[in-house]
């Protein structure tokens, strides 16, 4: 039986975040459409190896078979080490933004989803202007990013994980890093926009959401969707002349 963990290039105790992103970067060098070639029989043991690692249940026992064999021994003594200095804790003593912005993601690496959001729910509540991204690489802001959004979403911050695939979409636009798996990213937010927002937001930050979803280039038939939700929200907020623009418009795109 192959090292799955070996094969993704993490730690046996690694997070589902991190396995998240060592697979997106394998993948991305490994898949046929970046490498040009035959699908390789690397790039099936990466997919196997992540399923498996992805699935709560597979995961453990995988665990239980492998690395019962293995003898846990030189991955205990690398926990050791590495918990020698608690990093947790040196960033929760500290108010200012940097410190505040790695706990966020810290905690998301560390099977702490929970508290990852509601730090940045209270981060994004109580300081003006706050943004995650100021703090990061382009990479690593674009990777965690992407999985807080999907934990907001688990947790109906519909509003918040747009605001955070915003942000990575217009990145992706710049310049391209998901690649292969932006699919991923435009069909969440898709998703937030098309079926989470209505009655789950107020019709204000709907609003807001849906106009700059038109300048993220999801296509016509998206766009038209966006636009009969504003007319919506507008006549509930008692503009009949803006409701009835954007039903123009949306009809002007097929819609």
């Amino acid at each position: 039986m192959e090292d799955c963990y070996k094969i993704l290039g993490v730690r046996h105790n690694a997070t589902a975040a991190e396995i998240k992103r060592a697979y997106r970067l394998k993948a991305k060098q490994l898949h046929p459409d970046s490498s040009g070639s035959e699908t390789s029989a690397e790039f099936r043991a990466l997919v196997k190896a992540y399923e498996i690692l992805s699935d709560v249940r597979q995961r453990s026992l995988f665990d239980e078979s492998f690395f019962m064999r293995a003898s846990g021994s030189r991955y205990s003594r690398g926990r050791r080490s590495e918990e020698s200095f608690d990093y947790r804790t040196w960033l929760l003593a500290r108010e200012d933004e940097e410190s505040r912005s790695k706990l966020i993601f810290f905690d998301l690496m560390h099977n702490r989803e929970d508290d990852a959001v509601a730090e940045f729910k209270r981060m994004s509540t109580n300081y003006a202007g706050f943004r995650l991204a100021k703090w990061f690489t382009r990479e690593d802001f674009m990777d965690y990013g992407f999985i807080l959004a999907e934990e907001l979403v688990l947790r109906q911050e519909y509003y918040d994980a747009f605001v955070l695939l915003e942000q990575i979409i217009r990145m992706e636009r710049s310049f391209a890093y998901f690649k292969l798996f932006f699919p991923e990213v435009m069909d969440l937010a898709r998703s937030v926009l098309r079926q989470h927002l209505d009655g789950k937001v107020n019709d204000e930050l709907a609003l807001d959401s849906w106009e700059r979803a038109l300048e993220l280039g999801f296509g016509a038939k998206d766009d038209a969707c966006f636009l009969h939700k504003m007319a919506e929200a507008y006549r509930r907020l008692g503009d009949e002349r803006t409701a009835r623009i954007c039903e123009e418009e949306a009809v002007r795109l097929g819609g």
